[in-house]
């Protein structure tokens, strides 16, 4: 018994190591951080909002040449089958991300002052936001449509089972979990284009700073959670 939940802890603090060592996961514990000072700062002076400040300057060091990530994407083949409307969103998604994590360092090398043009760094800040608020648009338009595609098919493929146990049918599950992921990632997009109102100020008596915290704290534990490792499965005999 002993030794059986030796394992256990084992195999438990490998996955967290495992996790712990994405620098894209580590980014985002940063950010649930950064918005949950937001949050409790309310945008008002204070431990909390010097907490989200310097959280959200170190977070841009993680981000470092993320662009390119998004650039490879941007130029390489779309997935055989995609209609043309969800390409062009994926793509325009692609653009977007990769400006934004581009002008982004600009904007870290302004704040830590490599940059001494204090308000070109603010511009460039706005414009980088606009940015990734164009591709969380694209993002949510784009689960928008790629759900509409699963459940057809999933409608399609109940027909086709008619009286069988859909339960137990891996392809049924299998669209099933890409269904219930895309629901989520079309939440965390829809909140996401919420803060990046709130950052850029667009409509400050509604979305104010707490608003802006907490949906950000949201969509950090969403984010959180979609990085975790797969969970792994003993087979028996």
């Amino acid at each position: 018994m002993a030794t059986s939940t030796l394992d256990a802890t084992r195999a438990e603090l490998a996955l967290l190591v495992l996790y712990l060592n994405k620098a894209e996961a580590r980014d985002k514990i940063c950010r649930a951080i950064q918005y949950g000072s937001k949050y409790l700062s309310e945008g008002q002076p204070g431990t909390a909002q010097n907490v989200e400040r310097t959280t959200a300057l170190a977070r841009k060091v993680f981000r470092l040449v993320k662009f390119v990530n998004d650039l490879h994407a941007l130029i390489s083949p779309p997935s055989p089958g995609s209609p043309l409307p969800l390409v062009l969103l994926g793509k325009s998604k692609n653009a977007l991300l990769s400006t934004f994590f581009f002008l982004d360092q600009i904007v870290w090398a302004g704040r830590t002052g490599i940059f001494k043009n204090k308000d070109r760094t603010e511009q460039i800040g706005r414009i980088s936001l606009f940015c990734w608020m164009g591709s969380s648009v694209c993002t949510t338009l784009l689960e928008i449509g790629e759900l509409g595609r699963l459940s057809a098919s999933i409608t399609k493929l109940q027909k086709e089972m008619k009286q069988a146990d859909k339960y137990v049918d891996e392809q049924y599950l299998h669209k099933l979990k890409q269904s219930n992921e895309r629901l989520l990632s079309l939440i965390k997009s829809s909140m996401d284009i919420v803060v990046a109102i709130g950052l850029l100020q667009l409509a400050p008596k509604k979305i104010t700073p707490r608003v802006t915290g907490a949906f950000g704290f949201i969509t950090s534990l969403i984010s959180c959670y979609q990085l975790l490792p797969a969970p792994t499965h003993k087979k028996t005999a």
